[in-house]
């Protein structure tokens, strides 16, 4: 991979490409250009082979890319290669709903437990995965190795859940708490605001109408 600071935004649309590419292999193609990479994806020719440089050269110009050696080259590059355990703070609705997505799993994301304070839920399984008490996060990261936390809990308890899972050895947390977290900076977060999302797209409905 290059030395150079590559944009956040870029490895994202490595993902978009990446499900695009896996729903074509199954169907049977065998080549494919920028073009429609960037057809399907919604970008630009130009854009799709902007960001592949990022990470190397794919391809034959004139011919296209190989769409099994090209997804195989973006899984790795993205980490999908191998399996991730993952564990999910918070067994409400939105945590109900986050255990059930298949997409996780078919990308190697395993939510392997699920925590929460309330007792009448603890000893439960949620879309047959295990309800366990908060008390016990420190000692299940540690013993089963778990590499990253979905944090789907009120905002007022997001941040004392991050301490736990970063006191844990926890090295990655997916936030879907509407609050910012305070966390070391060898530990990478990602934030998901579902309403900070609902306003860019009121945003740009609004924008669109003006024109």
């Amino acid at each position: 991979m290059k030395n150079v600071k590559i944009p956040e935004v870029a490895v994202s649309r490595l993902s978009v490409y990446s499900r695009f590419l896996t729903q074509i292999e199954k169907s049977g193609v065998v080549r494919i250009s920028s073009g429609e990479i960037a057809a399907g994806t919604g970008g630009t020719p130009a854009q799709v082979r902007k960001d592949l440089a990022y990470f190397g050269e794919f391809g034959t110009r004139g011919v296209g890319y190989n769409v099994a050696e090209l997804n195989k080259e973006i899984c790795n590059i993205l980490g999908i290669g191998k399996k991730w355990r993952v564990i999910l703070v918070g067994a409400g609705n939105l945590g109900s709903a986050l255990t059930q997505y298949a997409g996780f799993k078919s990308r190697g994301f395993d939510i392997e437990a699920v925590f929460d304070n309330d007792l009448n839920k603890v000893g439960l399984r949620l879309n047959d995965t295990p309800v366990m008490a908060i008390n016990r996060i420190y000692d299940y990261v540690v013993e089963n190795k778990i590499d990253i936390a979905i944090i789907a809990v009120p905002d007022k308890h997001a941040q004392d859940i991050a301490d736990l899972l970063v006191t844990s050895g926890i090295k990655g947390i997916l936030n879907f708490a509407p609050v910012t977290l305070n966390i070391p900076e060898d530990v990478q977060v990602r934030n998901v605001d579902l309403a900070v999302n609902l306003e860019i797209l009121s945003f740009n409905i609004v924008v669109n109408n003006k024109e």
